[in-house]
């Protein structure tokens, strides 16, 4: 399949922001800003906290945007206090989970380990997971960028087939980019997205390695979108801040067709 069969999927993260009813207004404002946009191109998914998704969920139907958790647990069920599972996020309409963003692994103990054991949840419950990986500033001026995002995908993939890795998408996100204002390069971008796509020829075969979307992440805006998303290995965009705001989440979406 080749590159330019990939559509873009451009996925808003809303973190620990909106309440339900800023999270409603939000999503009716956007859902008018981007009926236009050529679906067959450009997918959109947004990422609501947990309280909000039930009812973003109905005011999201009939539209092309679809539902993505941010988080979930490995386990279907249990004693695991304050936790969600993957089976409840389906059951209440996420096509797509965020596993292993850095600031899960940051502040909440996130490893390779528990990424794959979220991300094999997420699969077993029929949805799709946004596996991020990425590298932290020290890494990256250290020269040790590829290594460690290398590591975090074969950690992430680990025991899966080439058939169920083909549906995956998976988000670049340096972390010295997200939330700083900074941001990769295009080139820099395409240097790890490309080195991804080779990793995941090496793991499985090129047709599974052309099917993989892989997306941006990492202080994406509305004026950088359009030359990040122009890169051939880059197939989207995980959103933070600007997926706050109706106006720059479709330009950033626009940016993608």
């Amino acid at each position: 399949m080749a590159a330019q069969a990939r559509r873009k999927l451009i996925a808003g993260n809303w973190k620990m922001n909106k309440t339900i009813p800023e999270g409603l207004a939000l999503v009716r404002e956007l859902k008018g800003l981007v009926a236009s946009l050529p679906g067959e191109k450009v997918e959109l998914a947004v990422a609501p906290p947990f309280l909000a998704l039930q009812a973003v969920a109905k005011e999201l139907e009939g539209s092309a945007v679809k539902l993505a958790a941010q988080n979930c647990h490995w386990e279907a069920s249990g004693a695991y206090t304050g936790e969600v599972s993957a089976p409840m996020l389906k059951d209440v309409g996420c096509a797509y989970v965020i596993v292993g963003h850095s600031e899960r692994r940051q502040y909440f103990g996130e490893t390779d380990e528990t990424v794959n054991k979220r991300t094999r949840a997420v699969v077993g419950a029929g949805m799709t997971p946004i596996v991020c990986v990425g590298e932290t500033l020290a890494e990256r001026e250290a020269n040790r960028t590829l290594e460690v995002v290398e590591r975090q995908v074969a950690g992430a993939l680990k025991g899966f087939q080439a058939a169920e890795v083909a549906a995956f998408v998976l988000a670049y996100e340096p972390v010295w980019a997200i939330g700083t204002g900074r941001t990769a390069t295009s080139a820099q971008a395409q240097e790890v997205h490309r080195a991804i796509r080779e990793q995941l020829g090496r793991l499985y075969d090129r047709g599974t390695a052309e099917r993989v979307r892989i997306q941006y992440g990492g202080s994406v805006k509305p004026d950088n979108a359009a030359e990040l998303l122009g890169q051939p290995d880059v197939d989207g965009a995980l959103v933070g801040g600007a997926s706050l705001k109706a106006g720059d989440f479709a330009a950033i979406a626009k940016g993608g067709v």
